[in-house]
């Protein structure tokens, strides 16, 4: 397989979250160059719904366990293109690095996950490859796709993620909320005769910095709070009335007691989720974990993946995020990936699904 140029293919088309068609798009080109390798596979999902999803499956015996490839095709925006020190979705390779959004998140990772079904595909053993989309805001497809994963007898997960090729055995959870207050508008110039909602929010996210009950966990760590976007008001003259605020934290618990803080303050007028994803933890002493070749990181992944969805979905089975690229370049400008590493991840994989069992 030419992973060279199906990378630079899957990078050059800018496949950004909560656009479907680029995304199914981008999933129809997978399958095909799997199809050219091995036409005894079933694909089943969704490709023209609102998140798009497939799922790629070869013949195996109904006691097989699948080892399962999960891998989103979505990617953050570009932002601001200042920024960039060359074109985002021209996919140019320099010195052995291939730029452009989404080489290290995620596509470097779906290239070589792809080269190792092809492999397993042709040799018969159990294998699949999950293409989700909207993995970057809130595992949306992945959500979609969640019913086809519990009935796909999966017997692990590996979610090629960028994390430099070492395996990482979770990550926390995500609870991402909008925070609202109410005011009463009036004049600038009397604000006395109003009650601003911008201030409202002001005072309890002021407070949230102090008191905000974070938890701790030995593995994952410590609880976190951003506020990621902020809004209020309608003009510099008038009181404001209504303000919100997405506040983003990453939990190693349920998220229960965050969400009761926000409820109980009194500024606040309303607390909806906008995304709610339990953390992921896969013990070390696993078998299969055991069996792997790659060294395994003593900490968890700092981000979410769609391992939140998958191991509710496979409750029985161990997942890590391991894959080609630099975490520090995910969601960066000059975002790239080294075509060393996506050949090492290639490689690694390969190994792995020849020592899958074909039979459980």
């Amino acid at each position: 397989m030419d992973s060279t140029g199906l990378l630079q293919e899957l990078v050059a088309r800018r496949t950004v979250s909560g656009d479907p068609d680029p995304q199914r798009l981008t999933m129809e080109t997978v399958v095909s160059v799997v199809k050219s390798r091995v036409s005894a596979v079933d694909v089943q999902g969704e490709p023209d719904g609102a998140h798009p999803w497939l799922l790629l499956t070869n013949d195996a015996p109904p006691s097989a366990k699948r080892l399962v490839f999960a891998c989103h095709v979505d990617t953050v925006p570009p932002g601001d293109l200042v920024h960039w020190e060359f074109d985002p979705f021209a996919a140019s390779v320099e010195n052995g690095l291939l730029h452009g959004r989404g080489t290290s998140d995620m596509k470097a990772g779906l290239v070589a996950a792809t080269a190792a079904v092809i492999d397993a595909a042709e040799r018969g053993i159990p294998i699949a490859l999950l293409l989700t989309s909207d993995e970057e805001i809130g595992s949306l497809g992945a959500q979609a796709a969640r019913h086809a994963v519990a009935d796909c007898s999966v017997g692990a997960v590996i979610v090629p993620e960028a994390t430099g090729n070492g395996v990482h055995l979770g990550h926390r959870g995500a609870l991402w909320l909008e925070v609202a207050t109410k005011g009463v508008a009036a004049h600038g110039s009397t604000p006395q005769k109003g009650e601003s909602a911008i201030m409202k929010l002001v005072d309890v996210l002021a407070r949230a910095r102090t008191e905000l009950p974070l938890a701790e966990d030995p593995f994952l760590g410590a609880e976190t709070f951003n506020v990621g976007t902020i809004g209020g008001g309608s003009a510099p003259n008038i009181v404001p009335d209504a303000a919100q605020v997405i506040v983003d934290h990453r939990t190693v618990g349920t998220g229960e007691n965050l969400l009761a803080w926000w409820r109980s303050q009194p500024e606040v007028h309303s607390v909806d989720a906008r995304i709610d994803l339990p953390g992921v933890r896969t013990p070390s002493d696993d078998p299969w974990v055991r069996s792997l070749a790659a060294a395994v990181a003593e900490g968890p992944v700092t981000y979410f993946t769609d391992a939140s969805i998958l191991a509710a979905a496979a409750p029985s089975a161990p997942i890590v995020v391991w894959g080609p690229g630099t975490p520090a370049l995910m969601h960066a400008a000059n975002e790239s990936v080294s075509l060393a590493e996506v050949d090492a991840a290639a490689r690694a994989y390969t190994a792995v699904v020849r020592a899958w069992p074909t039979v459980d």
